[in-house]
């Protein structure tokens, strides 16, 4: 109570030190009026002050309840009840105590109660299944938590549509990952996905099809320059190789070279020349080796590139 007061006291002292040392306006010496939270002149319409801190309570008593207790979490597609489960812990209650041996024995059978008849039926509990497959995969990948939503909802589609009959759920939950990161234009190839899935690359390439094929997926063209910043942080290349790596996609992009052909092995190729044009040294081996393609690949890309830079010139 000593604390509301106080906040409120303070709250009234700022409120009347400011209405003391805005009572006109410096241009025209106009009325200020107050409202949403900015002060501006009634004549000129000058403003004087704006985003005034509020120093109120953050939080609403109705007259119901006048407690402070939070609503929780908000809703996520990660999980299969959207976040509105009960957990029960298991070593300290709520205040931070550590709990008996007693009672961690009846939460013990509480939990084991709860988790059987937390599932419905046999579709939630596969939904709770891959969905918590796609937040592994998401967490090992190092993607968003913007991502994860997207791969969330996608498997919840994906079962909407009666396509994880017949597959396995792994493989889907590794599919819809993969189509996310294709569908927002990141460089993440299958190989990466299916070093970090539990399932074969045959099931994560069957399942991304069926998904593809059905739910008419807006996948987008992979582009080199989209794989060009992970080759280089692998490589440990220099920011100014980075940029003129870029620059040089870029340039093969807008001409049309890019077209029908392997993304990492035209962006390795792009390091290489940038590499050369900036002294930064590297073997072909290197960049085959992490771009998963050959060095045949990467001198062949090599020098279509430069034909593209010589006409720029001789143009």
């Amino acid at each position: 109570m000593a604390t509301d007061q106080t906040v409120s006291s303070r709250s009234t002292r700022d409120a009347s030190q400011q209405s003391q040392s805005t009572l006109s306006c410096p241009e025209c010496s106009g009325t200020l009026v107050t409202a949403n939270r900015e002060a501006h002149c009634r004549e000129c319409g000058l403003i004087v002050d704006e985003n005034q801190l509020d120093h109120g309570p953050e939080w609403f008593a109705s007259e119901a309840d006048s407690s402070r207790r939070r609503t929780g979490a908000p809703l996520t597609a990660g999980r299969h009840d959207r976040g509105l489960s009960t957990e029960i812990g298991r070593y300290r209650d709520g205040q931070g105590n550590t709990l008996s041996g007693q009672k961690r024995r009846q939460l013990n059978r509480l939990r084991r109660e709860h988790r059987r008849s937390q599932w419905r039926s046999k579709r939630e509990r596969n939904l709770a299944t891959g969905l918590g497959e796609v937040r592994r995969l998401v967490s090992a990948l190092g993607l968003s938590d913007s991502l994860r939503e997207q791969a969330c909802s996608l498997f919840r589609r994906a079962q909407k549509e009666d396509l994880c009959r017949g597959r396995s759920l792994e493989g889907v939950a590794a599919a819809s990952v993969y189509a996310v990161s294709r569908c927002n234009g990141l460089g993440r190839p299958l190989e990466e996905i299916s070093q970090v899935a539990t399932c074969s690359r045959s099931q994560l390439e069957c399942a991304y099809s069926a998904m593809n094929t059905e739910l008419e997926l807006p996948t987008a063209v992979p582009q080199p320059k989209s794989v060009l910043p992970r080759l280089a942080t692998e490589l440990g290349a220099p920011d100014e190789i980075q940029y003129r790596a870029l620059e040089l996609a870029t340039i093969a992009a807008n001409v049309g070279i890019t077209t029908g052909r392997h993304p990492h092995g035209f962006a390795a190729a792009c390091l290489y020349r940038a590499g050369q044009e900036r002294g930064w040294m590297t073997s072909q081996q290197e960049l085959a080796a992490v771009s998963n393609t050959s060095p045949k690949t990467i001198r062949a890309h090599r020098d279509t590139l430069l034909e593209v830079l010589e006409d720029q010139e001789k143009g």
